[in-house]
């Protein structure tokens, strides 16, 4: 009896000491993040951090989402809002936790429709989202070609007389959410906008039209459509500058020019080189003939001669 009652009395002193051990334990490694998150409403519990910490996550990051999810009036209950699970997945996932929220508040901010699922898919496919919601709400201007200081300052178009015009162009677009995901880039927009630029200058008659008129090519360029199937939606297509540059097509008249000029002292030429070969042949003819006459000539006298001696020549009477 005397054993069993010290039994018992150990461990009424013992279970509580170990209960207040563990608690101190829990209390020293998330007991000051689990009442920042009580307090503040962001409902994480202490099982959610204890699975943080086997996993090597960043409790702060994710109390402090939900803590700004909370404030701005985002749903993050249990059932249907933006709870401690979904931000732990999509951390594990790669995802950036705190750009999201961001987004999402900024996107309630300014009244537009984004979820965490569809902000998280954003996110997870490489986008800036918290960037992608900004500029849907403030359009940004890009310009085109892009200065980078490695491309070409001015787009080069050539008009039909061939007459050369270095474009400069600002593009204003917004982020087009519904087709931000699968979407192609700015660098899409650039290059459809530079297409339509140079095609628009090549149909006028000279550069002069171009000239009187530089508003003909950006509303051509919208009217095309350029932003279909990206990311972003095109407001307006300004252009910045325009300059002349070279006449190109008097340069390649004066090309042909050259081109044809070599072409017919080449042929020329080859008729001179020609003519003097055949005179050479010419000269070396004659040069055989002659030798073939004095050849001749020298079997006349042994002829005459042969002729005095048998008599074969007759005198001729007077």
């Amino acid at each position: 009896m005397e054993l069993m009652e010290k039994a018992i009395v150990v461990l009424v002193v013992l279970v509580p000491l170990v209960l207040l051990i563990a608690l101190t334990i829990l209390f020293l490694f998330w007991g000051r993040i689990w009442v920042q998150a009580y307090t503040c409403g962001a409902d994480v519990s202490l099982k959610s951090l204890l699975v943080m910490s086997l996993l090597r996550m960043d409790h702060q990051m994710i109390v402090d989402g939900k803590i700004m999810a909370h404030q701005a009036g985002i749903p993050i209950d249990r059932k249907d809002g933006m709870t401690t699970a979904l931000l732990m997945a999509h951390h594990l996932a790669g995802g950036n936790v705190s750009d999201v929220v961001r987004a999402i508040i900024v996107a309630k901010q300014a009244g537009m429709d984004l979820d965490f699922d569809r902000a998280a898919a954003i996110d997870l496919s490489g986008r800036d989202i918290l960037l992608a919601v900004k500029t849907s709400i403030t359009p940004v201007v890009i310009s085109c070609p892009r200065q980078d200081g490695t491309t070409k300052k001015a787009i080069s178009a050539v008009a039909y007389n061939g007459v050369e015009l270095l474009v400069g162009v600002k593009i204003t677009v917004r982020t087009n959410m519904d087709q931000l995901v699968g979407g192609a880039s700015d660098d899409t927009i650039i290059a459809r906008v530079g297409q339509a630029i140079i095609a628009s200058v090549a149909t006028a008659a000279t550069h002069l039209e171009v000239l009187a008129v530089p508003s003909q090519i950006s509303e051509r360029a919208l009217r095309d459509q350029l932003d279909a199937n990206t990311a972003f939606s095109i407001i307006s297509i300004d252009i910045s500058n325009i300059e002349l540059g070279e006449n190109i097509g008097a340069r390649l008249q004066f090309d042909q020019a050259n081109s044809d000029m070599l072409s017919a002292l080449a042929n020329a030429e080859a008729r001179r080189t020609g003519a003097i070969a055949t005179l050479q042949e010419m000269t070396a003819r004659v040069r055989c003939a002659q030798a073939k006459l004095i050849r001749s000539e020298a079997f006349v006298p042994p002829a005459l001669a042969e002729a005095f001696r048998f008599g074969q020549l007759a005198s001729v009477a007077t």
